[in-house]
């Protein structure tokens, strides 16, 4: 049979080869009997277009290029979101069987034919997967890109929570963000990969040479009150993030609430970041609230906030003793008896009350880093002491 009468034969039996097709997917697919109405329709449209384009390819080799990718125009885009490449391959090879069956004894050039073309087809159909998942890739990238920026700036706004779904967040927990250099040869899966290990979601963000990452517990919903034993916290995860980082600190802020509250986290972050040099023998990563004074110094009125809230005020509610013991301690060089001295206390009331002071914000005095973070919170407080007094309206005298 010559090929004008072939051409003729197989355009005369499509319609019978794509009834087959349908059949046949539907029998041997679970998949596909599985799928909505709609989407079952473009999927048998995919199949049929496949068939027509043979026969096109057949009368005329050269159009292979542009006749391969055109079979998956006929299918709208929302297929590629809900039908993978491997379940593509599987409609590819029932067609091919379907077609070689009908055409079985008709010669062995439309056997290869239909071989030839199949192999195209199926290079053509990864190669439109390869673009839909490279330009997922690059939204992706601008979404996250976004999200860390509204993070860093504060400004969220209502639509912040639908984007953090759609870039796959978990995270059920506290959140974190870490602040630090980023490296002349920044592997972005190498920290992906390290944090998946960790059982931690991160969001990346690239700023020139600052590298951000927002850090999130990535439990399962449903779990989120489950205690785990072995759960990191957010410090040794940092630390194990550490080398991803380039040259230069890396400051950790403190862990927030949720993810909408990351904004807080990322204040202190940055600005511990931009005054970490102050502390010569600050560690790396260091945590931003290790580096209150350097930036209450610096300005940042958070730092003067946390100063006066986690320390002044409580040592000032719980005793004025417990103030005047540490303003003692701290102006006479941290000297017990020069401090006992002044306050015409036994030396033994003063270790007393300096424990009583550790004990009820945390910090120990007798440390030389701790008390430089204790005196300066003591000087805000004293500061803001005064000036609350100041603005205090005068008592107006009665009028007779």
């Amino acid at each position: 049979m010559d090929k004008t009468a072939t051409l003729t034969w197989l355009r005369r039996i499509s319609g019978d080869i794509a009834s087959v097709t349908i059949k046949r997917l539907e029998d041997t697919l679970p998949w596909y009997a599985d799928m909505p109405p709609a989407r079952r329709s473009a999927v048998g449209l995919v199949a049929q277009a496949g068939i027509t384009s043979f026969i096109q390819w057949y009368e005329d080799p050269t159009s292979t290029p542009w006749i391969a990718a055109d079979i998956f125009a006929a299918a709208p885009r929302e297929l590629l979101r809900s039908v993978s490449l491997q379940q593509t391959l599987q409609l590819i090879r029932v067609t091919v069987e379907v077609t070689e069956e009908r055409v079985a004894g008709r010669g062995d050039d439309l056997r290869e034919a239909i071989l030839l073309y199949s192999r195209d087809v199926a290079f053509a159909a990864a190669d439109v997967y390869a673009r839909a998942a490279e330009a997922r890739g690059l939204w992706d990238a601008r979404l996250e890109a976004l999200v860390v920026d509204s993070i860093l700036t504060g400004e969220a706004d209502e639509e912040l929570p639908s984007r953090i779904a759609a870039l796959g967040w978990h995270g059920h927990g506290e959140v974190a963000v870490l602040v630090g250099t980023t490296p002349p040869q920044f592997d972005v899966d190498q920290v992906r990969r390290t944090a998946r290990k960790l059982a931690v979601d991160v969001l990346i963000g690239v700023q020139g040479s600052r590298l951000v990452l927002v850090l999130g517990r990535a439990r399962i919903a449903g779990q989120e009150d489950e205690e785990d034993e072995d759960e990191l916290g957010f410090l040794e995860i940092a630390t194990r993030l550490e080398p991803s980082f380039g040259p230069g600190y890396v400051v950790l802020g403190p862990a927030v609430a949720a993810l909408v509250d990351a904004s807080q986290s990322a204040r202190a972050a940055l600005a511990g970041f931009a005054v970490a040099r102050a502390w010569r023998s600050a560690p790396r990563p260091v945590e931003a609230d290790d580096l209150l004074p350097e930036r209450a110094l610096a300005g940042d009125p958070l730092a003067k906030q946390t100063l006066i809230e986690r320390i002044f005020r409580p040592l000032q509610a719980h005793s004025t003793d417990l103030v005047t013991t540490l303003w003692s301690y701290l102006d006479n060089g941290r000297s017990l008896e020069a401090t006992a001295r002044e306050l015409f206390v036994h030396p033994n009331t003063v270790r007393y009350r300096l424990k009583r002071v550790s004990e009820v914000i945390g910090w120990d005095a007798t440390g030389p880093r701790e008390a430089l973070i204790l005196q300066t919170a003591l000087i805000l407080g004293s500061i803001g002491a005064a000036e609350q007094g100041r603005r205090r309206p005068a008592l107006r005298r009665p009028t007779r």
